[in-house]
């Protein structure tokens, strides 16, 4: 049985903390009396998200992708914890739709600077804090497209398999330190990160507008920010070091596993089914 690590009460860092998962971890942590360390790039939504907190907070604007002044962040926390660090969530990212054949190359430097060198710069600024404590977690946010391979997004998958590479292999490295290593896969999350994102292609082929993508994404997803936060807390403290969140996740996961070459195409008789399913169920109302 894995080994249990609470966090209620504990000091946290999140990064990515001024909207979606970032911002439902920071408000769900610090409802359970964890002090939390909060950045992001987004001044207004991280003060947003400040609202209300309870106990010591750290706000830091920060843009995960500069390395130096991650670790600038690092010592600052180091000074501002009021006692040993739970766990550092690396959950920054970003979205991107376009073709490999014509994609741009300052998008794909973009969403690969913040999705994984973000969380590379993250888990290197506070790992020496953790290690010297001998307990605590690096908690990194990788994706269902770090497992499967979906069309039109070549640039965000190959960020989150990298997420998911990396945070596999610090695992290992962290053996018997007392420091746990962990990666989140999360399934459709109800957040702005399409709306967001940079938009050069419709997955689907229909040539829709950047905001009916994202809408459509919206329809789709099924898990909100704050069940997301319930289950990612819920997962480490249970000492869990891959973390599902949404069924879709798990669909996701199952389908790679029976499938590692033809995923895709049961993923869209999948969906073409289901889409029948509700056209019939429509029809009887």
């Amino acid at each position: 049985m894995p080994p249990r690590h609470r966090l209620s009460g504990r000091p946290a860092v999140i990064t990515g903390a001024a909207s979606g998962i970032g911002r439902s971890l920071a408000r769900r942590l610090n409802g359970l009396g964890s002090p939390v360390a909060l950045a992001d790039v987004d001044e207004a939504g991280l003060a947003q998200t400040a609202a209300g907190l309870r106990g010591p907070v750290h706000i830091r604007v920060l843009d995960v992708r500069d390395a130096a002044d991650q670790l600038k962040f690092a010592g600052e926390v180091r000074e501002w914890l009021p006692a040993p660090l739970a766990a550092v969530f690396n959950n920054a990212g970003v979205a991107l739709s376009q073709t490999v054949r014509d994609a741009v190359a300052e998008d794909t430097g973009w969403l690969h600077d913040i999705n994984f060198h973000g969380v590379v710069n993250g888990t290197r600024a506070f790992l020496p804090i953790l290690a010297e404590q001998g307990h605590g977690a690096i908690v990194n946010t990788s994706s269902v497209f770090g497992l499967a391979g979906m069309p039109y997004q070549s640039a965000y998958c190959a960020a989150k398999f990298a997420v998911r590479g990396f945070t596999d292999s610090l695992r290992q490295e962290l053996r018997g330190t007392g420091v746990r290593a962990i990666t989140v896969h999360p399934g459709g999350i109800k957040t702005n990160i399409v709306r967001n994102g940079r938009m050069h292609q419709d997955p689907d082929r229909r040539d829709r507008t950047s905001a009916e993508m994202a809408a459509a994404f919206d329809a789709m997803a099924r898990t909100t920010p704050e069940q997301a936060a319930r289950i990612i807390q819920h997962g480490v403290e249970r000492g869990k070091s891959r973390i599902l969140v949404g069924p879709d996740a798990y669909l996701f996961d199952a389908l790679v596993r029976i499938a590692p070459t033809h995923y895709y195409d049961l993923l869209g008789r999948l969906t073409s089914s289901r889409r029948s399913g509700n056209q019939e169920a429509a029809r009887v109302r």
